[in-house]
This record gives structure tokens, C-alpha cells and sequence, in this order.
């Protein structure tokens, strides 16, 4: 039997996302993102299409390395202007059952007492179907805005992100017991303070005295995705996360990739697939595989290679613009995302090469095709490197998850590679079968009253 995929819809609160530039189309209706409507529209379609999740990105900082400016970020809206990805949730939520949400908050600047309220609040509203994606910043443009002279070093930022993680396990796995809540209106207690804990916590970056303020909700942890593909990234994902976003490079490097972090899991005490790996791509879906690259060629013209270019300049701290089209480009130490600058200069990207590869707007490998070679396509991803599923990038929006769902769904429930019902359950128990909390393998479930 083929392995079943698990797909996430890749979106962020905002007009340009990661195919730059699409927002001109005259079918493309992004620039409502602004409004309820537009996001209700698109988890009914999600859920529809029995998509295992909606996955928000979110940055804080903006753009403005390339030409040491915002000029072209903000005339072509390269995630900016960008809301707050939480706010949506509820109201998705409330029109759809299954769906899950994975949601980006950056740790090095929320405070972890109030986060840790403010997920599980989401996860109570939305009755077991909140993820989060961990991430600890990349923007310096982000640092300054939040009153510090610059970000803390890659590393540095993850040591900081295993502090975090343990403060909040704390209060998600071990303030309250099970059983803590009784809601005994006879009895006038609607929960037991003996089995409501203070938690202290005195860590290198963290201090807390306090109770968890929420009763545990149906997770208590949320579902942890994480996307971090550097060395010590891998080492944080290998702890901590369940899904884990990595850059679809060629297969072979990809499948390495992927062995390597599965291998990881394996010695932090975990399964090998306690992980779900996800890779992002984008779909240009037609009937035929001429109507594909049509439907390709026309968005082709209202795409911006350059946005994408000013996207990645600050994704790796490169101002590309003082660069001519073939010249050898200098990219130093990156202290943004590393293995994105490691796989630029391992492969010597000219500005000229990068724009090629930015067609459409972006650096996600893009699928053209009709239903049956997207839908091979994807199988020899899942099959051949390993990967689990995939996070599907929007080009021109809805119609391009519209396509995806009413054609290459269909393609591969007829293959059995894809569910044709959703599992009852929380987001975590949809994807690994095991119930809705942490495993007790799983580093937080140490932190457990009693463990």
C-alpha cells in the first residue's frame, strides 16, 4: 500500500507570501487578506481537500537589505504589510472540524508566561488543533524594532530556544494534573488545588515563579513544528519537534538530509518517525499538461524574480543589488538562516542564477503539470528521498489551491496515497495515531507531575 501523504497549506497574513509578485494578477485576490472572509473561504477549501493543516508564517522586521532599503519590499509587498497570524485561528476554527493550524510566534520575542497562556487558549478553541513553529528570528530590521542593537548569534539564539522550551513544558505538561479540574457544582470546586502546581524555573535566559494560568487543554503541548536546517537547528528539531520544514533541494541531498534527521531523533530516544518531514514546493495544476504550462506562462508574466531576490537577500544578510548579474558574490558568515547561505555559496549563485531561479517569484520548486504528473511527482518525493508530506506554497490565490484540491486530491485517493476521510481526534493523534499529548518518549512529557 503507498505511504499516505500529509500536505499543510504554506500561507502567511499578508499580501506577498513566497511567490513574489503574484499579487498583480487579475485573478489573484491576496490583497483581501486583510479581511475574515478571505481566510474562512480558504479552510473551507483546505478542509475540503482533507489537508492535514494550514501552516502561517510570520516574521518580525522587515525587508531591507536589498538596496539597504524598503522600497522594493513595500512597492511589491514582500510580507509587508503583515498581521498577526493567531488572530485568524478562531475563525477558521469555526467553520471547519478537522483542519489543524500551525502558527509562527518567534520565541526570542514573546514573552514565554504569556505565550504559553495565549497557545493554550488557541488549542482550547480550537479543540486539539493548534500547532506551533517554533522559530527564533533571522531579521536584524526585527531586533532594532524590538529596542536591541542587533539579534543574538544563530547559536546563541537556540541555546535560548531550549530554555524557552523548558519553562514552557513546565506549565503545559506539569502545572496541572489530570483530574486537576472536577467542576463540582454540588461540591463548589471546580478544581483541585492540590493538584495545581508552582512551577520555578531558573534557567540561562528564563526565570519563572508561577502557576500555569489555563487548565490543560485537549494537547496541553501544542503540535511543535520547527524548520531550522542548520547544525544545531537539526539538533533543536531533533528534541523538540514533531514536524520539521526542510528546503527542497535535489533529491539526493534531501534524502541525506532527511536520514540525518531522523538518525538525530533516534539518539535523542525518540523513533525515527516521531518526525514528520515536510518539504515545500509549489502546484501549477491543469487538465492537460498544456493547460498546465499555460496557466504557468501566464502567471509567469505578473511574477517578480526581483522581489524574491530582495527575499532571500535578507533571508541570508546579502545585499545582492551591489552586485552585477555574473559577478562572484561574497556571502561571508550568515547569522540569518545559515544553511540557506551555505547552499548558495556551496553552489557559487550569481545574481543572475538566482533570478532564474526566482521565475516565479521564489526559491520553492514549483510543479507544472496535469494531476497524474504532480501526482508522481510527489510520490517519488514521498517514496524515493523520504519525506513525509509537503507545505504547498499559494501562487495565484485561491485558484491555485482550488486546482490542487479538485485535481490532484482526487489523483491520489485513486492511488491510495492520500485519505479520503479525516481521523477523529486532535491534530497531533491525526498525524501520529497515538493520542492527543506528548509521548512519553518525547522530551517534554519529562516535565509531567510525577515523570
Amino acid at each position: 500500500m503507498a505511504k499516505q501523504i500529509l500536505l499543510n497549506a504554506f500561507n502567511m497574513n499578508c499580501v506577498g507570501h513566497i511567490n513574489h509578485g503574484l499579487w498583480t494578477h487579475p485573478r489573484d485576490n491576496s490583497v483581501d487578506y486583510n479581511t475574515l472572509g478571505y481566510w474562512t473561504q480558504l479552510a473551507q477549501t483546505l478542509e475540503r481537500g482533507l489537508f492535514d493543516g494550514l501552516f502561517i508564517a510570520d516574521i518580525i522586521g522587515v525587508y531591507d537589505v536589498y538596496q539597504q532599503s524598503i522600497d522594493l519590499t513595500a512597492r511589491e509587498a514582500i510580507q509587508l504589510p503583515v498581521n498577526d497570524p493567531l488572530l485568524l485561528v478562531p475563525a477558521m476554527a469555526a467553520v471547519t472540524r478537522h483542519l489543524g493550524f500551525g502558527v509562527t510566534a518567534n520565541l526570542s520575542y514573546e514573552p514565554p508566561y504569556l505565550f504559553a497562556r495565549r497557545m493554550s487558549t488557541l488549542d482550547h478553541l480550537t479543540g486539539g488543533r493548534a500547532g506551533w513553529n517554533i522559530v527564533t528570528g533571522y531579521l536584524d530590521s526585527g531586533a532594532r524594532a524590538m529596542g536591541l542593537d542587533a539579534q543574538d548569534e544563530h547559536d546563541r539564539r537556540y541555546d535560548r530556544a531550549d530554555d524557552y522550551l523548558a519553562l514552557l513544558y513546565k506549565l503545559w505538561e506539569g502545572s496541572w494534573e489530570d483530574g486537576a479540574v472536577r467542576r463540582d457544582k454540588v461540591g463548589r470546586v471546580f478544581a483541585d488545588p492540590a493538584r495545581i502546581h508552582r512551577v520555578q524555573h531558573q534557567g540561562p535566559f528564563y526565570r519563572l515563579d508561577g502557576y500555569h494560568l489555563c487548565e490543560p487543554s485537549p494537547q496541553r503541548t501544542p503540535v511543535l513544528f520547527q524548520a531550522g536546517a542548520s547544525d544545531r537547528g537539526q539538533r533543536f528539531a531533533a528534541t523538540h519537534a514533531e514536524g520539521i520544514f526542510i528546503p527542497a533541494g535535489d533529491k539526493d541531498s534531501t534524502r541525506r538530509l532527511v536520514q540525518q534527521i531522523r538518525a538525530q531523533a533516534v539518539a535523542q530516544g525518540r523513533r525515527a518517525d516521531d518526525v514528520k518531514i515536510f518539504v515545500g514546493i509549489a502546484a501549477v495544476v491543469g487538465h492537460t499538461q498544456a493547460e498546465a504550462q499555460e496557466k504557468f506562462d501566464d502567471y509567469w508574466h505578473y511574477a517578480s524574480a526581483e522581489a524574491g531576490l530582495a527575499h532571500f537577500a535578507s533571508s541570508i544578510g546579502v545585499d545582492f543589488s551591489r552586485y552585477g548579474l555574473d559577478d562572484p558574490i561574497e556571502y561571508g558568515s550568515s547569522n540569518a538562516i545559515q544553511s540557506a547561505a551555505n547552499t548558495a555559496r556551496a553552489n557559487q549563485l550569481t545574481r543572475r542564477k538566482l533570478l532564474e531561479r526566482f521565475r516565479l517569484g521564489s526559491r520553492y520548486p514549483t510543479l507544472v503539470g496535469d494531476a497524474a504528473s504532480v501526482a508522481d511527482e510527489l510520490q517519488s518525493w514521498v517514496e524515493d528521498v523520504g519525506v513525509d508530506g509537503f507545505n504547498l506554497s499559494r501562487t495565484v490565490t485561491p485558484e491555485s489551491y482550488e486546482d490542487f484540491v479538485d485535481l490532484v486530491v482526487p489523483e491520489l485517493q485513486n492511488r491510495g496515497a492520500y485519505k479520503t476521510a479525516y481521523q477523529e481526534g486532535s491534530l497531533r493523534h491525526k498525524l501520529f495515531g497515538q493520542g492527543d499529548t506528548l509521548p512519553a518518549r518525547h522530551a517534554g512529557a519529562g516535565y509531567r507531575h510525577g515523570a
